[in-house]
């Protein structure tokens, strides 16, 4: 078994290498049914205002995989339920996977997508962990390709919006036996929308559980699947009746900080270095994260992943000598942390510039606004 840190390495590696244009990848899903098209004053009544999760456009991607057919049924559909035998091993076993990322509209109308080599570097090595089949770039690439192209006139143009694209697999064999399933399918579906907080800008509330851990050494931590953020969605019910708007886990030990329900944490000292808790096998290696040290370090910034204890984190906070705490994700891209709250304290997190400045940074590469000097932008049409 490789070493964690080596299976992040390789990750990272992965991620770099080079991707088919969208030209060469655009002819493998191929639309298939009849649509009844979402109407277009409701459908720009919805890219006016779009809320996170809560629309869908009118197309989905598919394609299975059996053992005895490999990857097969490549496929743009109308957007609808699927049929799924009730003994799916999904629905008893949990084989299931899946990525978040989002396409961008720019200034000149084109339509691009940021570091898809990183999320279906991160599809594969979930699949790895969860028993269940890789997906080649080229499928990955030509699922979102096709979709976004078949559903071009749902991408948002409104500031701070994008197309929100959901690539998962689910295990789809009917049978009850405890083994890794021999059919599954693959779906991408997509969802316009906006600002994943209602005030982007304002310190968001965080609930530091003591009670509950996301992950274990040896668990799925490091894996994007179902089951993780399953279990964290009691806490984050618990942090919300105390009034806070997402909770954030501890390491096993119940010492050291890992992330939030849904993303990564890090830590601005008053001497300008960043601090970042290191991946351990049990945090999620975001792509926002890779993006931001990325950033960060070639902007002459100092940037440190490594246990961060939350006692330290908290002493250190109340002396001055962190001035920012913030998380970052797909759907949140930058957020500035503005409270830390738990069983027995409470603090106010001081709000700096940094935060603000990689937000714009990092949106600025992605809606086209800003150089991308690091070839991470992907156009899909």
């Amino acid at each position: 078994m490789l070493k964690t840190c080596q299976i992040y390495a390789d990750l990272e590696k992965e991620a770099k290498l080079p991707l088919p244009p969208a030209a060469q990848v655009q002819t493998a899903f191929k639309k298939s049914g009849e649509t009844v098209p979402t109407p277009a004053a409701r459908r720009e009544e919805i890219l006016q205002n779009p809320h996170f999760g809560s629309h869908f456009t009118d197309h989905m991607a598919l394609a299975q995989w059996s053992a005895k057919n490999g990857w097969h049924e490549r496929q743009i559909v109308p957007f609808g339920p699927f049929s799924l035998s009730p003994a799916a091993s999904v629905l008893h076993y949990g084989q299931e996977i899946f990525e978040g990322i989002k396409a961008y509209a720019h200034p000149d109308g084109s339509v691009w997508t940021f570091r898809p080599g990183y999320n279906a570097a991160r599809l594969r090595q979930s699949a790895r962990r969860l028993m269940m089949p890789e997906i080649s770039n080229e499928d990955f690439l030509g699922s979102l390709v096709t979709l976004v192209r078949t559903d071009r006139q749902w991408v948002p143009t409104a500031v701070s919006a994008a197309l929100y694209l959901r690539p998962f697999m689910v295990a789809t064999e009917p049978f009850l036996g405890v083994r890794s399933a021999t059919e599954y399918t693959y779906c991408v579906i997509a969802s316009p929308a906006g600002p994943y907080f209602e005030d982007e800008g304002a310190g968001v509330s965080i609930y530091v559980t003591q009670s509950f851990h996301r992950a274990f050494p040896g668990g799925t931590g490091a894996a994007k699947c179902g089951g993780n953020y399953a279990g964290s969605l009691l806490p984050q019910v618990e942090a919300a009746q105390k009034g806070y708007q997402q909770v954030c886990f501890l390491d096993a030990s119940g010492r050291y900080l890992e992330e939030l329900g849904g993303m990564n944490v890090f830590v601005v000292y008053e001497d300008g270095h960043v601090e970042t808790p290191r991946l351990t096998g049990t945090i999620l290696a975001g792509g926002t994260r890779s993006s931001i040290i990325t950033l960060l370090r070639g902007n002459g910034r100092e940037v440190t992943e490594c246990d961060i204890a939350l006692q330290t984190l908290l002493e250190r906070i109340r002396t001055g000598q962190v001035t920012e705490v913030f998380a970052c994700g797909t759907a949140a891209v930058v957020a500035p942390i503005g409270k830390l709250g738990g069983a027995d304290f409470v603090v106010e997190v001081p709000q700096g510039s940094l935060t603000k400045q990689v937000h714009d940074e990092l949106t600025g590469i992605q809606f086209g606004l800003r150089p991308d000097t690091h070839g991470w932008l992907y156009r899909l049409c």
